[in-house]
Order: C-alpha cells, then structure tokens, then sequence
C-alpha cells in the first residue's frame, strides 16, 4: 500500500494492550518478525467473522499472533509450531505469562516433520501460514487435509514488500525467495480444491476457502 495509506491506517487503529504493545515493541527491536499491525488486523476481523473453535499455527515467533487470535476469539484452541529453539520458548514464556497456555499449545520443530504428527482425526477451522516463505506450498499442502469442510487458510507475506510484482526491483538476496513466493501465488489462485482471494493489505494476506 501507499506509504501516507499505510501511515492513516496504523494511526487510527485502536490501541492494544499493554502486553501487546510490548510484544511489538520487542519485535521491532530485535527484528523478529511478527505480523504487521495493519494486516493483524485484518486478519482478526476474518476470525470474529468465522468464529473458529480450532485453530493451526505454523510459524509461532514469539507468540504474538497466537496472543491476538485468542483475544479475538477466546473460546477458540490454538496449536502452533515453531521451528526456532530461542523463539519456542520466548513464545512459552510470553503464553504462560498472559495465562494462556491451557488454550494455546506451542509445539517445537520443524512443521514439515511436526504436521505429520498431528491426530489424523484433529480437525481445524482456521489455518494460518506465517513460517518460512520458502516452504509456503508444502506447509499448504500438508496441513490442508487437517482444515474442516468449511475450514480457512490465511497465508501472510505473499506479496513481500511488492516485489513479487516487480521481481526486477528486488535485491539479489530476496530474488529465489521472491520467486518462490511468486510461483505459490500462482499455484494458490489455480487450485482445484480452494477459491483464493489475495488482499493487498500489509505484506498482502491470502485467504483460501475450500471448495
């Protein structure tokens, strides 16, 4: 989005709570990367809307979203995974400390080995993407025989930084990574078993419904 866009955006949100101020703060200074407040946003208006009593995360960080996502549905359970061992247990500290661990449930590894360990029968409403851009299609396609009948797939970053439109403009180290995601898009808008819409919002949001 346009940069003034962006800046109304951010400065009529409402305020968070403190504990989440905190989180964004500290994300901001040791560059972890979390969800941009505007799409974090977006993202909750989508769950209040589906209301989704199971959740899956892949990609935990330090367990903001995690946070969010039961703020805005606190009935819901979450399941998150998150491969970074330093990152794991800041996310448990954090859960354990808003007294949220009985509904969240962080699991460390790598979710392409971790997905596989689920309950084959464990259902979810909602999955959300936000772990290596990379490996977006197959965390896609492993974790999308886990998304009930009416189930929803939020993937973040699929528009990094506009790059994936202008390729060329992109640095030489984002280029691989850039075309990866480029191709996923591709993919995602094609696919037989799910109508995705991609919203340019924040780092660009996609939300794939089941057929």
């Amino acid at each position: 989005m346009d940069e003034q866009i962006i800046n109304y955006l951010s400065k009529i949100l409402p305020a968070r709570e403190e504990n989440i101020s905190d989180l964004e703060k500290k994300a901001k200074t040791e560059k972890i990367p979390i969800m941009e407040p505007i799409s974090m946003h977006f993202v909750l208006q989508m769950l209040r809307l589906k209301q989704p009593i199971n959740i899956l995360e892949i990609g935990t960080a330090i367990g903001y979203s995690a946070l969010r996502m039961l703020d805005s549905v606190p009935n819901a359970s979450i399941i998150t995974i998150e491969k970074d061992e330093q990152r794991y247990q800041e996310a448990i500290k954090n859960i354990q400390k808003q007294g949220k661990e009985e509904q969240i449930h962080v699991i460390h590894g790598d979710a392409l080995e971790q997905l596989n360990n689920l309950q084959k029968d464990q259902l979810f409403d909602v999955i959300f993407i936000d772990a290596a851009k990379g490996q977006y299609r197959r965390f896609f396609e492993q974790s999308a025989p886990y998304l009930n009948k009416a189930g929803m797939i939020l993937t973040d970053n699929v528009l990094f930084r506009g790059y994936v439109a202008q390729q060329e403009l992109a640095p030489a180290r984002f280029k691989n990574m850039v075309k990866k995601i480029d191709n996923y898009n591709e993919w995602l808008m094609h696919h037989p078993d799910f109508t995705t819409t991609i919203v340019p919002i924040g780092d660009g949001v996609a939300i794939s419904l089941k057929k």
